[in-house]
């Protein structure tokens, strides 16, 4: 048993639906309780250290201790291309994407990779993710097979293309239906990890496979299915030249079985209406990915809107059209964007987004994203003045709101002081 000590944030409610203050509950001195891999109890540091004097007490100071970031959206194959110049969508799947990609045939680039993600963003205070893979089997093997030795929760899916791709990235609507199938009776509900039929987007999935996938989503509904959705109007452009019969991009999905509540479409920056409507009526998630947004040219996503219509929505690196691991980074593109859209962000807001929103969006809000009893102990432990230019800024503040801001607008890696997954310190600076 042990007892973190240090400032706690943890969530009542969503900070987009209720005052932050009422969402929030913040400790100066506040102690998370850790057992067999669980949070056991969060409470005031004196009142659990009265209470449990055998825990082992590890005092982070006025350290932030919070639930681990959730990334709702990655691509884990993108890890060695992240960072690439410029380029559209279409332009960047091709000269970027497909080559790397390809290299996921070799199980062994694929082990190698997923060790080189999950440690980088460890380092970055990711404790959870939703990731693409490639359409290789052994891609998604090699993601699970490392997380479940580190204990960790993900979810994952083999990427399914059967047209618009290279000919050495090309599955079938068959081939993908099987192959995902056989993937989710090997891993879905496996300890800690979690099946994600996955369409890459309807530009490289025929109408058959699209079906396919459908009718697997069907046979299984436990899964989740991700996806994405509108991201650059040219992309649009060209969903409407291949579905010319679709009503708009999300009918490509719906006509096939592909909209539901366990879905997640990545980006979803340019939606008509009706698109709208259907998300809302489904119960369906939109996942933010603003620096990937704002690096390949795509759009604003305006988060405020979509919250108030009641859409589930999650924060995303979008590694590597994303040009950060780090979710501190993107919360802070999300406030840039926020701004850019006439609805400035919270601090309170940003957070809950990069955990409790994703986590729910994951539809695990149950299991991870906040510092609550029986949630699992995946943590990370903020250093609120870990450069000179936070340090300054921290010592000005007037309340711990203020003190946390600056780290999100301008903290990385270094502000990370500590990464807990399941119940255990992954990275630690002293």
């Amino acid at each position: 048993m042990q007892l973190l000590t240090g400032q706690t944030l943890s969530f009542r409610d969503d900070p987009f639906a209720v005052p932050f203050a009422e969402a929030c509950t913040l400790r100066r001195q506040g102690g998370v309780l850790i057992e067999a891999g669980r949070i056991r109890a969060v409470d005031e540091a004196e009142t659990l250290r009265a209470a449990h004097p055998q825990a082992e007490v590890i005092s982070y100071g006025a350290d932030l201790i919070c639930a681990g970031f959730v990334d709702a959206h990655v691509h884990y194959s993108q890890t060695a291309i992240i960072a690439s110049w410029g380029l559209r969508l279409i332009d960047w799947l091709n000269t970027y994407t497909f080559p790397e990609e390809a290299r996921f045939g070799d199980p062994g680039y694929a082990a190698e990779i997923a060790a080189r993600y999950l440690d980088l963003t460890a380092a970055h205070g990711t404790t959870t993710m939703a990731s693409f893979c490639t359409i290789h089997p052994a891609s998604v093997e090699a993601l699970f097979t490392e997380a479940q030795a580190r204990g960790q929760c993900v979810v994952a899916g083999k990427t399914c293309m059967d047209r618009n791709a290279p000919d050495d990235l090309r599955d079938s609507a068959q081939s993908a239906y099987d192959d995902s199938k056989a993937l989710i009776a090997r891993w879905h509900g496996r300890d800690r990890l979690h099946y994600a039929i996955t369409p890459r987007f309807t530009p490289t999935s025929s109408p058959d496979q699209l079906a396919a996938l459908g009718g697997l989503w069907a046979e299984h509904p436990d899964c989740l299915m991700q996806t994405h959705l509108s991201e650059q109007t040219d992309e649009i452009a060209w969903v409407r030249d291949l579905h010319p019969e679709a009503r708009d991009y999300l009918d490509t999905y719906e006509a096939h079985g592909l909209l539901g509540a366990r879905g997640l479409y990545g980006h979803a920056i340019h939606l008509e209406p009706r698109e709208i409507d259907r998300l809302t009526e489904t119960g369906a998630a939109l996942i933010h990915c603003p620096t990937s947004n704002t690096f390949i040219g795509s759009g604003l996503f305006n988060t405020a809107a979509m919250k108030a219509r009641g859409i589930s929505t999650g924060l995303a690196t979008d590694t590597g059209g994303g040009s950060s691991f780090s979710m501190l980074r993107t919360m802070a593109a999300a406030y840039e964007i926020g701004q850019l859209t006439g609805t400035p962000l919270h601090a309170a807001q940003l957070i809950w987004l990069a955990t409790q929103g994703s986590a729910r969006a994951l539809h695990l809000g149950h299991e991870i994203g906040n510092l609550a009893p029986g949630m699992a102990a995946d943590l990370v432990v903020l250093d609120l003045a870990s450069t000179p230019a936070s340090a300054q800024r921290q010592a000005e503040a007037r309340d711990l709101w203020e003190a946390v801001f600056p780290t999100l607008m301008m903290g990385d890696d270094r502000a990370v002081r500590a990464t807990w997954i399941n119940g255990r310190p992954v990275t630690s600076k002293p």
